[in-house]
């Protein structure tokens, strides 16, 4: 009988959980996409540049969403509002802006 080694068929496959550094988000049971985790420990700044979603949707429209809004409070403040945590205050932002007829922003 021939050795099994020899006949053994090598086809191949996607690197195991074990062989990798780090494990996918679906291995590691993600519930939200990368993009979408709330650090709070980042700068505004660094927030002001995270990114939910950089890919083209339904339509073939390539998209680019924040992970954070950043707004400016009626104290001269700035603030980053998760885009899904804060989906309510940012609602509520943007009903409270008004533009005038020249287009500047008016609260």
């Amino acid at each position: 009988m021939a050795n099994q080694s020899e006949n053994e068929i090598k086809q191949p496959v996607s690197p195991t959980l074990e062989s990798r550094e780090e494990p996918t988000p679906k291995e590691k049971n993600a519930t939200v996409n990368p993009g979408d985790v709330v650090d709070e420990s980042k700068s505004l700044e660094e927030k002001a540049k995270q990114i939910a979603v950089d890919s083209p949707d339904i339509t073939g429209e390539h998209i680019t969403v924040p992970t954070y809004f950043v707004v400016d409070e009626p104290d001269g403040e700035q603030k980053a509002l998760h885009h899904v945590k804060d989906a309510e205050e940012i609602s509520d932002v943007i009903r409270q802006a008004r533009v005038d007829e020249d287009g500047n922003r008016i609260w």
